[in-house]
């Protein structure tokens, strides 16, 4: 069984006169400092682009790469398994897969524990 209780609102704290009368002299004393008029900084003004006239050309030379004269790199072969070492793939331990080279080994591993 929950039991809910509430949680009363906070109500809004009156201000004395004498200390409200004290903050709206305050705040009249700062709106003088403010400046009058902001309206240059809120208006927006359009902002013109220059006129392009003909097509626009980099000014900065082009700097070719070095060139060495030794030609480019060729192609690795692929590198290709031919089989004649691997004899088989055992199974170790749960899924482990492990190459086996020699008969030997495909004992040894036969012969392990579980």
């Amino acid at each position: 069984m929950f039991i809910h209780g509430s949680i009363p609102k906070s109500k809004k704290r009156k201000v004395p006169k004498a200390q409200q009368a004290q903050y709206d002299a305050w705040l009249k004393s700062i709106e003088d400092m403010k400046p009058k008029s902001l309206s240059k900084f809120t208006q927006r003004t359009e902002i013109k682009s220059p006129v392009v006239t003909g097509v626009f050309v980099r000014e900065t030379r082009k700097i070719e790469s070095l060139d060495t004269g030794l030609g480019v790199a060729t192609k690795a072969p692929p590198k290709v398994y031919t089989g004649t070492k691997v004899k088989g793939i055992a199974t170790m331990h749960k899924s482990n897969a492990v190459p086996v080279f020699t008969d030997e080994e495909a004992k040894d591993i036969s012969s392990m524990r579980r």
